[in-house]
């Protein structure tokens, strides 16, 4: 009988052991842990196109599901970046007047930053809200809170009058796709080819397309 417990004795000891392992690894493995992928916020690509006299945006709720704003509120902002008139129709935002895309992302994007990200810690999850007519930004993430910035109207008269052969100033926005310049003037959109985001370059106005302008480096 001794000899007998005694040969049990360790096969119960090593089951035991075992058993509590497998808890263990079983236990660590149902911690849920945040993964990389929802640390990040990424809003949908703008689809737009341009149909006879207007500019359609066709994606446009899928863009304010993400944001999580009304959409009243991001209509409102583009048609004043924008500088024209224009409707909800659906899930589409249609615009009078042709736009160039990648002014439309410029904008959204610009929206993003004033209207949803949080300056604090960098995250999406905020909310709008009016403290003695002021429109605050809060974080629900991190508890602060900022005024929302107010953009300047848009009164650029030059932007209006621009003119093929005119000689100007700008200083270069952001980079096309195509790698040349972007300088944002009003509706227009300017293409400066060889420059970068920062510069301060001289062009001469080669050509204008609606409000796509084409420009050439001008002599200093």
């Amino acid at each position: 009988m001794r000899k007998s417990f005694g040969c049990r004795a360790p096969l119960y000891y090593t089951t035991m052991t075992d058993s509590y392992e497998n808890l263990l690894k079983q236990a660590y493995s149902n911690i849920t842990e945040k993964s990389e992928s929802s640390e990040r916020f990424v809003v949908p690509e703008a689809k737009a196109y341009v149909e006879g006299k207007t500019t359609v945006l066709e994606n446009f709720t899928e863009i304010v599901s993400k944001v999580r704003r009304e959409p009243d509120h991001l209509m409102k902002f583009l048609l004043g970046e924008l500088g024209t008139s224009g409707k909800i129709d659906g899930n589409r935002a249609i615009f009078n007047g042709k736009f160039e895309i990648s002014l439309l992302k410029m904008i959204i994007k610009s929206y993003v930053e004033d209207y949803v990200i949080c300056s604090e810690c960098g995250k999406p999850d905020t909310r709008l809200v009016k403290d003695d007519r002021v429109m605050l930004l809060r974080c629900d993430a991190c508890g602060s809170h900022r005024p929302v910035r107010k953009r300047k109207a848009r009164t650029e008269p030059v932007s209006e009058n621009l003119e093929e052969g005119q000689i100007m100033d700008v200083e270069i926005q952001s980079i096309s796709k195509r790698g040349d310049g972007v300088v944002k003037m009003g509706r227009y959109i300017m293409y400066v080819a060889n420059s970068k985001p920062g510069m301060k370059v001289k062009i001469r106005i080669s050509r204008i397309s609606g409000s796509i302008v084409f420009t050439e480096r001008a002599e200093e």
